[in-house]
């Protein structure tokens, strides 16, 4: 059935708020998504406050065309949704988690970061990037290790100097 023109225009409409106002963008090919598969990987998406839609790949590649982006464009292949967040490492790391269990069904195809377009390598590499609170934990055990070799060095010299 075919879609109407305003129908394509609100679908280019709502495109172009999602893209100028995302922060990270990546491209999803799900050919083989089944419903229970779709509303789970919705679902996971949602949770980690990632948006994602599915549109046409020409109303999708017109709206792109307008925004400037630098670089260039990955290959849209077959069916194709966008993961957006303005959390720049979240829709790269939610795809990836996703598409590790289910490989047959979804293909991170590549994605814009900010305001660049990126190729898959780029974007798996980002989704493996660690989260913030990860950062920060490992942040505070490299400050806390020098203090903690300095407490272990102080007992050993203790228990030497008892015996």
């Amino acid at each position: 059935m075919a879609i109407t023109k305003s129908k394509k225009q609100d679908i280019v409409s709502s495109f172009s708020d999602i893209l100028s106002n995302a922060s990270s963008v990546v491209f999803v090919k799900f050919d083989k998504l089944t419903v229970k598969s779709a509303n789970e990987f919705r679902r996971k998406l949602r949770a980690s406050g990632v948006g994602y839609k599915v549109g046409k790949k020409s109303l999708l590649k017109r709206v792109l065309d307008t925004q400037g982006y630098s670089g260039t464009m990955p290959e849209l292949i077959g069916e194709i949704g966008i993961a957006y967040s303005n959390d720049l490492l979240a829709p790269s790391r939610e795809v990836y988690d996703f598409q590790k269990t289910n490989k047959e069904v979804i293909d991170m195809l590549g994605g814009m970061f900010d305001k660049e377009y990126k190729d898959k390598a780029t974007m798996i590499g980002m989704a493996n990037i660690p989260s913030l609170h990860a950062l920060r934990g490992m942040f505070v055990n490299v400050i806390n290790s020098p203090v903690q070799r300095f407490v272990t060095a102080l007992d050993a010299i203790a228990k030497k100097k008892v015996q």
